[in-house]
């Protein structure tokens, strides 16, 4: 991403400034506490919680052995690997949850190895990498664009959400939402746009 600006240097700063606070509360751990500023907040909906499992260190497998088509039922099922203390992810397993998925959680440290396992392009890493119907979907993916995934079934390996964009499923808050694109990404590492928004 380049940031043109006729005062070279000026916005950088700012920006990464602005990325690093709101990462900082996106991957917060969840509290229950409400602050005085979230009581005005919209309650809401309780989410029934889902199987959370603890990975240990030495299984990083996201399911690349799932060659083949998958079974029906396995399309309404996402595993999402993710740090245990990552409030943000918790938002998206919610979000899918809330669009009728069926959401294993596995908690590990480090997902290097699961997104290598992925193959995921650097590129397009995010917070959380998961598999559903064959599939990956990597980062804050919206809903829709899954359920879009499973419908069409292409000749890719996943779909992507690079980083962390603000206003997607799991990072929304009270700043304005980004605009970002969901990719399409394939084993040789190439790309298109799958959606925008």
């Amino acid at each position: 991403m380049r940031f043109a600006s006729r005062r070279p240097g000026w916005r950088a700063p700012f920006v990464a400034g602005a990325i690093l606070t709101a990462l900082a509360v996106a991957c917060a751990p969840a509290s229950d506490d409400a602050s005085p500023d979230q009581s005005a907040a919209a309650p809401r909906a309780p989410v029934a919680e889902a199987p959370t499992v603890r990975a240990p260190a030495d299984a990083p497998r996201v399911g690349a052995a799932e060659d083949g088509p998958p079974a029906a039922a396995d399309t309404l099922t996402v595993v999402v690997h993710r740090s245990p203390t990552c409030g943000c992810c918790k938002g998206w397993t919610a979000h899918m949850r809330a669009h009728g998925f069926r959401v294993t959680e596995v908690e590990q440290e480090d997902l290097t190895a699961v997104k290598a396992q992925a193959e995921v392009p650097a590129l397009l890493h995010a917070c959380h990498t998961a598999r559903v119907g064959g599939y990956v979907v990597e980062g804050h993916v919206p809903a829709p664009d899954v359920r879009r995934l499973l419908t069409e079934r292409p000749a890719i390996t996943g779909i992507a959400a690079p980083g962390m964009p603000m206003g997607s499923p799991g990072m929304e808050g009270p700043y304005p939402p980004d605009r970002y694109n969901v990719l399409a990404f394939d084993r040789g590492g190439g790309g298109r746009v799958f959606a925008e928004h």
